[in-house]
């Protein structure tokens, strides 16, 4: 459980010049607002917001988002007000204590509810990132609290958590998060399966603790010879949720999955990581086409790892994960961890771009279901780079087609592609895209707009849009072309 003692040895660790007086002033004034409250569980309500502000404080945020999650549900739950709250800890804490206050309000209700849930979400992501980054902590310790609650109440917190949350977290580039947020939510959503998935981990664990001991110390043990400095070197089980859709897509046979255990290196630099790759190539046989990457190509939402999956002893599989500890840091907590390495200035992240979109979607209504489901596409499914003949980045959705690859270069592309080539072979319009695919559209200049049937297998939002868009201004001049009106406007009579 945590205490104002270890959130701020936490904050010293991370930040050793911080000065925590305005912590301590923060955790009293929230403690005093709180201190007649209780939690359905029992506990006094003070132990939700610290430790809300703990999670957030070991992923080394800074310390105004901190505070905001000391006070983050004193308007909301007490007779304080956020114009108090301004008074003493200034409008940027005001301003994120506001965004977690509206957020607050979002109930699971249905598909109805979903849509103005959504809508709500995008709006606070876009006006401040991190106010979802608050809410992500609160639903944590929510979710791991969630047994006190009457079931209704479990099951509606689940399903948001699952449909709304994880996937946000997850295109923001927040892994661990996204993974936390999965697990806690799949026990309630559907406990016979996660019970399930849960046995096949925990035996497949039992089964390999020891072999994946006797590779982590004999690998760290020729690294070390090498003279790479290890920062950490320690194994992984993977998510019980993402274990579960992966066996699905491999009709729920275990053996196909290679990844559920995985030994996770973290390194000082980029070229220790490639040096890291090529000793564990040399100490273990790598599986074909089985080698990823994602530093030299990194993923659209930021993730940047080298995967490569081995053979080691009696051919047991193992998957090795080698990185820095930025790159480990922002493929667990993705755009949070921006507040942490802009003290080192360390840029922008890459998933502001995605925030910037969302202004623009959220600033347009959504009305019903297949408005979602494109919208889940477009936002929430996993992402895949495409090139150009040039060598730009197209990020595009999983699956995505050349139709939605020449949209997204530009609507007159997509409007006049009567083809393409992807990998220099000729394709078809509707073919699934894969990551690191080269793609040439081919146009033809002539052609006025899309065939209105690509709208039925495209993927993107934007790309359906243009075509519909062409195919009901078709509809209006054909019409109007057709109308017996006179220059005047006048209805001519029929013959």
């Amino acid at each position: 459980m945590a205490t104002i003692e270890s959130l701020l040895e936490t904050i010293k660790k991370n930040y050793p010049e911080a000065d925590l007086t305005p912590i301590q002033e923060a955790y009293n004034f929230a403690f005093k607002a709180h201190e007649t409250q209780s939690r359905a569980s029992g506990e006094t309500y003070i132990n939700h917001p610290l430790a809300a502000a703990q999670y957030l404080a070991e992923m080394k945020l800074d310390k105004p988002i901190i505070i905001a999650a000391l006070l983050h549900d004193v308007p909301e739950d007490t007779g304080v007000s956020l114009e108090t709250i301004e008074e003493n800890f200034g409008s940027d804490v005001a301003g994120m204590v506001s965004g977690v206050t509206k957020l607050g309000h979002i109930k699971y209700r249905g598909v109805e509810r979903y849509i103005e849930n959504l809508r709500k979400m995008f709006v606070a992501v876009a006006q401040d990132v991190r106010i979802m980054i608050i809410k992500f902590a609160d639903r944590l310790h929510n979710l791991q609290t969630i047994d006190a609650l009457p079931e209704k109440k479990r099951q509606r917190i689940a399903l948001e958590s699952l449909e709304i949350f994880a996937p946000i977290a997850g295109r923001l580039g927040m892994g661990e998060i996204k993974g936390q947020l999965e697990d806690l939510s799949f026990k309630y959503t559907d406990p016979e399966n996660y019970a399930w998935i849960n046995k096949i981990l925990t035996e497949n664990f039992e089964q390999s603790k020891t072999h994946l001991e006797e590779v982590r110390l004999e690998t760290e043990a020729e690294l070390k010879k090498s003279g790479i400095k290890i920062i950490s070197l320690k194994g992984r089980l993977k998510h019980i949720y993402s274990l579960y859709k992966k066996l699905l897509r491999y009709n729920k046979d275990i053996k196909n999955v290679r990844d559920i255990v995985a030994l996770r290196v973290v390194v000082e630099t980029i070229a220790d990581c490639y040096a890291t790759l090529g000793i564990v190539h040399k100490l273990w046989h790598p599986v074909p086409n089985r080698i990823k990457d994602y530093i030299a190509q990194l993923k659209p939402n930021g993730y940047q790892s080298l995967h490569t999956t081995v053979l080691c002893h009696d051919n047991q599989v193992i998957e090795f994960q080698i990185r820095t500890e930025a790159m480990n840091e922002e493929a667990e907590y993705g755009v949070a961890a921006y507040w942490h390495y802009k003290e080192q200035n360390k840029g922008t992240p890459k998933q502001i771009a995605w925030i910037k979109e969302l202004e623009e979607i959220q600033k347009n209504a959504m009305a019903n279901l297949s408005d979602i489901e494109n919208l889940k596409i477009d936002f929430f499914q996993n992402r895949i780079f495409v090139w150009t003949p040039k060598g730009d980045i197209i990020d595009l959705p999983e699956h995505a087609t050349p139709v939605d690859f020449a949209y997204a270069i530009h609507t007159d592309i997509g409007n006049k592609c009567v083809a393409c080539r992807v990998n220099s072979l000729l394709s078809k319009l509707d073919s699934s895209l894969r990551n690191g695919d080269m793609v040439e559209i081919i146009v033809d200049k002539k052609r006025k707009g899309p065939n209105p049937e690509w709208a039925d297998f495209v993927k993107t939002r934007s790309a359906r849009e243009h075509i519909r868009l062409y195919a009901k201004s078709s509809i209006s001049v054909w019409l109007k072309d057709r109308l017996p009106f006179t220059n005047k406007g006048k209805e001519k009579s029929h013959q």
